[in-house]
Formats: C-alpha cells, sequence, structure tokens
C-alpha cells in the first residue's frame, strides 16, 4: 500500500502540538519589577582620551571604535601609575594626575602570535593583570605581568606540548585564548622592554566568549595559599546556548574561572596547581578550575575583605551578579539567573526561563543581583567602592551594563546567593546637565541596531571608579556632583 505523505506530515504536527502542550510554560517577564533611579547623583569628568587604533580586519557584524577599551587598573607598585587596555593589541600607562597615554607594550609588534581578525568586536587583548610582587626587587614576581589574548589556531602545532592546554571540537578551531608571561628587567620604566613565554593556550570554535579578567587577589597576604595564585575567566568558548555544553563540564576550561600558579611550573606545564584548588587531582575536574558553570564571565573582581564578585553575561533573558565560591557550579547552560533555560527542564522552547523545579539534582551558586533585558542587554565590569572621593558610594557595589551604558548599585554589605538583592541605577552628569551615557557616549551597534555605549569600569588604585567607552574612545572619572553655589 503506497505511503501517504500528508499523513505523515498530520502525524508530525500532532505529536509536535502534543510535546508543546506537555512543555512547561516559560515566565513571560520573569523580573517584572524596574529598576529605580538612585539619589545619588556623580559627575563623568574627562580624565584620559585613547590614542585612534584600527582593526586589522572588519567582518561582518564589526563596530566601528575610536579604541576598543577594555580594562584600566592601576600597577600595585605605589607609583601611582595606571595601565589601561585595547583590545586591538595595546596596553597604555598614564598616571592619577591623567598624564597622556603612551604605549607600555604593542602586542601586535611583539611577535607572539597575536590575532584579532576573527571578530575584533570580542577578540584580542582581552585581560591583563600584574604579579602583585612587580615591583619588589628580590621577589620570583619582580617585573612580572601576564595577558590573556586571542591567538591564531594555526600557532597551537608550533607550541611546546608541555606548553598548552587545547580542547578539541568537531567543528574544529577558531583562534585559541593564550596566557602569557612578560618579564621585564626594569618594572619602572613606562615602556615595557624584557622577554616573554606562553603558559597556557585554550582552543575556541567560535570567536566570541574568549578569555576575560585576570587577576590576583589584593587580599591575599604574603605567605597566605591565595598569594600569587592567577585568576582568569573563561567563556563557554561562543556560539548561542552553549552548544558544546561547557558549562557543566569541570574537566574543561571553557565556561570557567581558572585558578594557577604561574610562578610553579614543572616538567608536565610550566605553570603550577595550587594544592586547594577545587579539583587538584584531576579527578573529578581540570585542576586548573576554580568555579564553572557560567556562560561569559567577562569580568570579576574583589574587595579588600577578598570576596569575590562575578559578573556573568546572560544569553537571552537575564544578566547576573555573583559571589565566587571555589569549586561553585554556577548552573550555566540549565540555570540563567535564579531560573531554570529550557535545557534544564527538557522543554522545546529555547531562549525561555521557567521557574526552577522544586527538587534540584545539582547544587549552584544563585545570583546575588539579577537584572532581565528590559534593563539591559550584557553585564559588564563591576567593584565594589572603597574610595574616599564618593561618600554616598560606600558599601555598594557598582557595576555596568555594556551596552546601554547605564549604571548599577547594591547594597554590599548583606548578599545572600539566590535571594537578589534590589538594584539601584547611579545617575550620571556630564558637564552639569544629568544624561544618559548612551546619548553621550553612544556609537553604531552592529548587533542590533542603533546605539550601544560599549561601557566598561576602570579603577586607581585610591578605589576611584572610570568609565570606559571604546565608540569615543573617552576614560572619564566619577567624582561627586558639585554643590551649588551657595549650597
Amino acid at each position: 500500500m503506497p505511503r501517504c505523505p500528508a499523513l505523515f506530515v498530520l502525524v508530525a504536527v500532532v505529536a509536535a502540538l502534543n510535546a508543546l502542550a506537555d512543555d512547561p510554560q516559560p515566565l513571560d517577564n520573569p523580573l517584572p519589577d524596574v529598576i529605580p533611579k538612585g539619589d545619588v547623583v556623580v559627575t563623568a569628568v574627562p580624565f584620559v582620551r585613547a590614542p585612534m587604533t584600527a582593526d586589522t580586519a572588519k567582518p561582518v557584524g564589526t563596530n566601528s571604535a575610536h579604541a576598543r577599551l577594555q580594562y584600566m587598573m592601576p600597577i600595585p607598585d605605589g607609583s601611582g601609575r595606571l595601565v589601561f587596555s585595547d583590545l586591538r593589541g595595546v596596553l597604555y600607562v598614564t598616571d592619577a594626575a591623567g598624564r597622556q597615554p603612551t604605549v607600555y607594550l604593542d602586542l601586535g609588534s611583539a611577535d607572539v602570535g597575536f590575532y584579532n581578525t576573527a571578530f575584533p568586536n570580542e577578540s584580542g587583548l582581552l585581560g591583563f593583570a600584574f604579579h602583585p610582587d612587580f615591583g619588589k626587587a628580590g621577589q620570583p614576581g619582580f617585573g612580572k605581568l601576564y595577558t590573556g589574548a586571542s591567538s591564531e589556531p594555526s600557532n597551537a602545532p608550533n607550541a611546546p606540548a608541555a606548553a598548552r592546554r587545547l580542547v578539541t571540537y568537531l567543528s574544529g578551531q577558531n583562534q585559541e585564548s593564550e596566557i602569557r608571561e612578560w618579564t621585564t628587567a626594569d618594572p619602572t620604566a613606562d615602556a615595557f622592554e624584557g622577554a616573554s613565554r606562553m603558559l597556557l593556550r585554550v582552543s575556541q570554535f567560535s570567536p566570541t566568549h574568549n578569555i576575560g579578567t585576570m587577576g590576583f587577589n589584593p587580599a591575599a597576604e604574603p605567605g597566605s595559599p591565595d598569594y600569587g595564585m592567577l585568576y582568569a575567566c573563561l567563556g563557554d568558548g561562543g556560539g548561542a546556548n552553549d552548544p558544546h555544553e561547557n558549562g557543566q563540564n569541570p574537566n574543561t576550561l571553557l565556561a570557567a574561572i581558572i585558578r594557577i600558579d604561574p610562578l610553579g611550573g614543572d616538567a608536565e606545564r610550566p605553570y603550577g596547581i595550587p594544592a586547594d584548588n577545587p579539583f587538584a587531582d584531576g579527578a573529578e575536574g581540570a585542576p586548573e578550575v576554580w568555579a564553572y558553570g557560567l556562560r561569559h564571565a567577562q569580568h570579576f573582581s574583589w574587595d579588600r575583605t577578598g570576596r569575590m564578585f562575578i559578573n556573568d553575561i546572560g544569553q537571552d533573558m537575564v544578566e547576573e551578579v555573583n559571589i565566587g565560591v571555589a569549586g561553585g557550579n554556577y548552573g550555566w547552560r540549565i540555570r540563567e539567573g535564579t531560573f531554570a533555560t529550557a535545557y534544564g527542564i527538557g522543554s522545546l522552547q529555547i531562549g525561555q526561563v521557567f521557574p526552577r523545579p522544586e527538587v534540584e539534582a545539582e547544587s549552584f551558586i544563585y545570583p546575588v543581583a539579577q537584572y532581565d533585558h528590559d534593563e539591559g542587554y550584557a553585564i559588564g565590569s563591576g567593584f565594589a567602592y572603597e574610595g574616599d572621593g564618593i561618600p554616598a558610594l560606600r558599601g555598594k557595589y557598582v557595576f555596568a551594563d555594556i551596552t546601554t551604558g547605564r549604571v548599577f548599585t547594591i547594597d554590599a554589605a548583606r548578599l545572600t546567593p539566590g535571594d537578589p538583592a534590589p538594584i539601584e541605577e547611579l545617575r550620571l552628569s556630564f558637564d552639569g546637565e544629568e544624561r544618559a551615557l548612551l546619548d553621550v557616549a553612544g556609537f553604531e551597534n552592529t548587533y542590533h541596531g542603533g546605539v550601544r555605549a560599549d561601557l566598561r569600569l576602570g579603577i586607581d588604585g585610591e578605589g576611584e571608579l572610570y568609565l570606559l567607552t571604546k565608540g569615543d574612545g573617552w576614560i572619564r572619572k566619577l567624582v561627586p556632583m558639585p554643590s551649588p553655589p551657595g549650597g
């Protein structure tokens, strides 16, 4: 008897409808509360402007930027110098007085395989960190600086086997995230001269969700187990919805924050594994992994007590602020914020979030603050404010949305994972007028159309905060709102 194509189509449609009928229903508006503007108004004062740079290529989707500013932090040597980075491969040095920036290190001319042409918006020089002993003569970390940057995958076969940890994907390699150690004999110089060596390399199947922040816990004292241990965050490798399921795989370095001893190498690898790492023995996870289940935790920082704040960029719905926990699983891709994703409950409705199951098979670390895409689209930098210049911000954790340029605060004193704190928007003033940063520094947004701020936050040695915007290349310092005349 001949088969009837229409019958098969009808059966397929009925099966799909039945599956949808049994499917849990997504939350239409998971976070309905609107983030209010707070009472605090600060002024953003021009500090320095980065020199204009250019991308080596302009693939489809690449936006234009004066300079792809990413991070700014102080050199930990008491000199007052500040270093900021451009994704296009350049580290610049300035100081707290805002002197004209000069090039400290240019990876593009250093013959280290620097590569940012796959997708210049998100690849290139993505992180840097100075060893806490950078300025201490006679100490093992003297003169040492670390960078996290994109490299061409073709370089990997030429690297010594002991100097790389590669993850193999069926889709092949697009580029690699590389951690490199640089050593200078003169840490006081304002231009790097010295040598470098590769510490670690991780393959990426996509040009997005690469390595990000690198850092040393500033609260760790010499001689403590955490002193001189280098942390770095790596995204899930790119693409939408973690296609290789790296988030729930602690055996990969992707979708994780890793922690290594950069000065503790041996015959097996050019870096050491801290003995107190959660998977140090490699039995249940990669020994480098400190925390996992993160989609794209592009930025983390510590307060002066050593508490780590992790900002994880969401997929479709929710942006997160988390507290760092050694060995913690932050839930991606089966959780987003305090909610379940379709993957977490077996739903067909990808791109939505759902209530969490009443009984959870895994123990996840949930956010201490979160917001949805009615308020912003990608969480960026964040710092616990511990400066003296803006008393109204003391005790606040200050963080920013990359796309909209909105700056938010939460009270940092009592934060509980899974019980998100209320968020307020920090109000910004430019030249005496309260305005949105998007109106001041917005530029072409090739991701979704319109304009974007491309905002990151920086910090100086006194704990004061700065706005870094790619479109115009400006770094602006946040200062108190001036009192009115006679006030």
